[in-house]
């Protein structure tokens, strides 16, 4: 899909940063559209069907959360991606906006490039969800459900947080493929997130903990890859 066919509904009380988030994403090609409260963003979901969705928390007439409960149940809308922005610091935003079915967070403020690189690696999602990838699938003794956020390895069911279920989902993959810790961070973590190489390494060792050593395997200096 070409970024003039990709759709992205911004959503925000603030004209300031409706203007320069839109400026910068139709600056590299995408169709943009935008809604000044929640109200606005459903209406204007239903009609766009956009691709992606950024939605401010904390707006008039209607708020983000519930504007995203309602978009998560509008049939046509279910694989949109939603990704709400949220002020530094406001951890109860970012939970209630995963309970409502958001996809991410961005977190306020963010530089345009930053912005522009986050957008890219949620659309990826996109290309994923259209091209081979399943809801549901086997590696090994491991199952992987992507729509429910859960596995099951032997025969018993893991429910894993969100950041080792997609370190897991990512690695296996393609499984015997080293993925490079520079390609680990920016499909897990994404770009607009600072984190330390150390990072990947503890999760790396919670799955250990979890689904056996055996399925993890370090390549010096490059990154880590799943085995069967």
């Amino acid at each position: 899909m070409k970024k003039k066919d990709i759709r992205i509904l911004l959503v925000d009380d603030e004209p300031d940063i409706l203007e320069i988030i839109s400026y910068n994403l139709t600056g590299v090609g995408y169709d943009v559209y935008t809604a000044k409260n929640g109200v606005e963003a459903v209406a204007t979901a239903k009609k766009k069907k956009p691709h992606l969705i950024i939605l401010d928390v904390m707006m008039p007439e209607m708020d983000g959360i519930e504007a995203c409960e309602i978009i998560r149940n509008t049939a046509g809308l279910e694989n949109t991606i939603i990704t709400f922005l949220t002020a530094r610091g406001e951890d109860y935003s970012q939970m209630a906006g995963f309970d409502a079915g958001a996809d991410d967070y961005i977190t306020k403020p963010i530089r345009p490039k930053v912005l522009v690189s986050k957008v890219k690696a949620l659309l990826r999602r996109l290309k994923e969800m259209e091209g081979e990838e399943v809801d549901i699938v086997k590696v090994g003794d491991i199952t992987i459900n992507r729509e429910e956020y859960k596995i099951e390895n032997l025969g018993e069911e893991l429910i894993l947080p969100r950041k080792e279920f997609e370190l897991l989902s990512l690695l296996t993959s393609k499984p015997n493929k080293v993925f490079k810790r520079e390609e680990i961070l920016d499909r897990v973590w994404g770009n607009e997130v600072v984190v330390g190489g150390r990072t990947i390494d503890v999760h790396i060792r919670k799955l250990r903990e979890k689904l056996g050593e055996d399925h993890f395997k370090t390549v010096k200096g490059v990154g880590y890859k799943f085995v069967l």
